[in-house]
């Protein structure tokens, strides 16, 4: 499971009101905080119409990333700790609850109070969990409920004390924190840079280096790393979503393509692979190098899908490692999580 609260507290952090926000940590939108949370660095909360609330004292570790809709808001209760890269999205989590590291918790899932959850866990869209719980798998599972030793460990992590203050809740908005580059970090690598068409969108903490296209209308979220360093170029078509933390890079002598209208959830990891027009990466999944998905498919949340893996159009994909579960017969809708473009000025600072 991931550190406690008191450990996340010394690392270094910019304190905003009432809560300690890391410096390359973002807030986009209106987030209603707790007094006593923590933010950590790369940690990301998109809170779209105010859509997302953190409980008092608790601890967004490293990279963790936080979605909120007005269709699907997230909340999280008082003195729980998402561990390093964790994923909520349009989520319920309790108080006093611990998620591990790369866990995953998708739209509609419920999460009671005092539950465990492991390392890398994917709880799948509308499941709910009861109180005291322990959850582990893909997809998880109630294992077991809460052991006398495993509510000794929840209480020594939070200093002794497992009581609930029920405190106030701030609200804090983007625009209390300028943006301070409105189109992102762009890097050059030797002879190459990366070209961006003036009408798509990168937030200020997405960094693209070297041999890099992005087209027309395509929003690359905050925390997103793309690196066309390798001796190999990396395209993205028109009105790709790439979004919050994901990374992209190439292997030495590789290309990376993404055609037009293909969404990448948040926490991804894309090697050199080639994806077609209008497929959709749920959240937290890899796809390795050389592996090629046709039009119109679906990777289920956390997946892995393996290196040189050939998937035809509209495949329903799913697994670790990921095998053809289906087959669709029509291209997979936008999940309700993607960045709408009516959204970007609530969330960021434009111009």
């Amino acid at each position: 499971m991931s550190p406690s609260p008191a450990t996340a507290s010394l690392l270094p952090t910019a304190v905003g009101p009432h809560f300690t926000l890391a410096s390359s940590a973002r807030l986009l939108g209106t987030t209603q905080v707790g007094p006593g949370a923590i933010i950590s660095r790369g940690a990301i909360v998109r809170s779209v119409g105010g859509s997302v609330t953190l409980g008092a004292f608790s601890t967004l570790r490293e990279d963790a990333v936080v979605v909120g809709t007005p269709e699907r808001p997230t909340s999280i209760g008082e003195k729980t700790v998402l561990g390093p890269r964790s994923l909520v999205m349009g989520a319920r989590v309790g108080s006093l609850c611990d998620i591990g590291g790369g866990a995953i918790l998708m739209p509609g899932v419920t999460l009671g109070d005092r539950c465990l959850v492991g390392e890398g866990t994917v709880l799948p869209p509308g499941m709910v969990v009861p109180d005291q719980s322990v959850v582990l798998g893909r997809p998880g599972q109630v294992l077991r409920m809460l052991s006398a030793e495993d509510l000794a460990h929840l209480q020594q992590r939070r200093g002794g004390d497992l009581s609930l203050p029920s405190a106030p809740l701030t609200s804090f908005s983007a625009r209390d924190r300028a943006e301070d580059a409105p189109m992102g970090q762009l890097y050059a690598f030797r002879d190459r840079h990366p070209f961006v068409h003036p009408t798509a969108t990168l937030f200020s903490s997405a960094e693209v280096s070297g041999d890099v296209v992005i087209g027309a209308g395509a929003i690359i979220g905050a925390g997103v790393k793309i690196t066309g360093d390798l001796n190999g170029p990396v395209r993205i078509g028109a009105r790709v979503q790439i979004l919050e933390n994901t990374v992209l890079h190439l292997q030495p002598d590789t290309m990376l393509v993404l055609d037009e209208g293909v969404v990448v959830g948040p926490g991804c990891v894309l090697h050199a692979c080639n994806l077609g027009a209008g497929t959709v990466v749920e959240p937290g999944a890899i796809l390795c190098e050389g592996s090629h998905l046709g039009k119109g498919c679906h990777v289920g949340a956390g997946s892995l899908v393996k290196a040189r893996a050939v998937f035809p159009d509209y495949a329903l994909v799913e697994g670790f490692p990921a095998t053809q579960v289906g087959t669709r017969t029509s291209p997979p809708e936008p999940p309700r999580w993607v960045l709408r473009p009516e959204d970007l000025p609530g969330l960021r600072r434009m111009g």
